[in-house]
Order: C-alpha cells, then sequence, then structure tokens
C-alpha cells in the first residue's frame, strides 16, 4: 500500500517512517511537517495514495481540518499524543486511532486492518463490474468484459457473450438501464455493444473483435451522433 505520513513532530514522524519501512506491503511515498503540502500531493499527484499516516494537533491546519477539506479520501489511521479527538475521527470513517507512543505491535495491527478494508474494498468492486441474468429459476453470472453485444428479438433480448448466448424475457429499454453507460453504449433501437469491443466505426455500422471474429452491428441515425460524442475522437 503507497502511504504518506503527516506529523509536525519530527521523532513521532521518524518514527513511523521506521515501522513503515520494516513493513513489506507498505511503500512510504512521502513524509510531510504539515497538512497543507499534502492536500497539493494528494490533489495533483498522479500517483495512488491507499493510506494516510495523520496526525491530530498540527500548526495551520489540524488533522480535522485536513479531513473535512478534502471530498475522497484514502485510508487514514489516526497518530495522536491524546484520545479526545477519536469520536469526531471515526465519523470521517478512518481505519484507525493509534496513541502515542506508537508500539510498533499496534502499528502492524492497524495496517493489517487497513489492508482487510482494501481487501473487502476491492471484492466490492469487482463484483460491480458483473451482472446476474434471471433465465427461468436460474441465475447467470456474467461479466461485464465478456458481453460483446446484446441484441433485440421481439419481446426478448440475446445477450451474445465471448463463449454464449443467452435469450431472456426482457426489454431492451430496461436492459440499458442495467448495463452500465461507461462500459456499453447504444447504437440501434435493437443493439447495445461493449465500447471495449469496438474495432472500426463506418457509416452506418460498427464492427466489433472477439477472438478471431469480427461482428458488424448496424447503428440507427438517432444513435450516431451519440456514439461519436462518447469516443476519444481525433481528427486532422
Amino acid at each position: 500500500m503507497n502511504c504518506i505520513i503527516i506529523e509536525d513532530d519530527k521523532l513521532s514522524r521518524m518514527l513511523i517512517e521506521e515501522y513503515i519501512g520494516r513493513t513489506e506491503s507498505l511503500a512510504k511515498v512521502e513524509s510531510f511537517e504539515n497538512a497543507i503540502d499534502a492536500i497539493n500531493l494528494l490533489k495533483e499527484n498522479d500517483q495512488k495514495i491507499d493510506l494516510i499516516f495523520l496526525d491530530i494537533e498540527m500548526p495551520e491546519m489540524d488533522g480535522i481540518e485536513f479531513l473535512k477539506s478534502l471530498k475522497k479520501l484514502p485510508q487514514v489511521i489516526i497518530t495522536s499524543s491524546r484520545d479526545k479527538y477519536a469520536l469526531q475521527a471515526f465519523d470521517f470513517n478512518v481505519t484507525d486511532y493509534l496513541l502515542k507512543p506508537i508500539t510498533y505491535s499496534r502499528f502492524i495491527q492497524a495496517v493489517e486492518r487497513a489492508q482487510n478494508r482494501k481487501r473487502t474494498e476491492t471484492k466490492n468492486i469487482e463484483n460491480s463490474r458483473e451482472i446476474f441474468i434471471k433465465k427461468g429459476s436460474t441465475l447467470i453470472r456474467m461479466k461485464y468484459e465478456d458481453i460483446i453485444w446484446v441484441e433485440a428479438l421481439e419481446n426478448y433480448i440475446i445477450i451474445n457473450t465471448i463463449n454464449d448466448k443467452v435469450t431472456i424475457h426482457f426489454t431492451m429499454k430496461a436492459i440499458e438501464k442495467k448495463l452500465p453507460s461507461d462500459i456499453f453504449i447504444r447504437v440501434h433501437r435493437s443493439y447495445i455493444v461493449n465500447k471495449s469491443r469496438i474495432k472500426v466505426i463506418k457509416d452506418n455500422s460498427v464492427e466489433l473483435g472477439f477472438k478471431d471474429k469480427n461482428i458488424n452491428i448496424p447503428i440507427g441515425k438517432s444513435y450516431k451522433d451519440q456514439l461519436i460524442n462518447d469516443i476519444n475522437l481525433i481528427v486532422k
């Protein structure tokens, strides 16, 4: 886990740096004496920060003010010489609250809690990239990346995947709402395609590629502008 330290006390900062160095699962990105410099890194740096070790009592901007200042935070482990801020800190969903002086055994316990939390969040993200299709009394699990295109067939839809196709009693309007718009786009009243599978966009069709196959899907006139606006287009 990539981590940063925000701690104005030099000895406390050096201790946490030492603990991070002894912990294989952690990588120190930067140490800060104040929260303001840390905010600049979080807002401007492209490197992903997974964990912050944050002191509460600091000049200029204290730890609570820092937590309030950012809309999206990585995991935070509070380090403080007082426990009176604990309830306020946990309002920000911090991972743990360490009281100084911090022992390595207590430090590693907090890190393990952060790792468990990260694993849970990763699993939740993975689960959000799939859908269950109900066919009769059976639930069929499908990853979004495996769905190539969806096709309307009267009162049914056909979900075409890499290895199979599933026909269910459903409407295109309903399935369009279920599928995430960052992955799928409707190109015709009867077709929804996986954007990552588009190889070529022609005048009246899109060519989808998977395995060694190329499939041509028609583009409806009323959907073409939306498709062009949705792609990353370079024009000379």
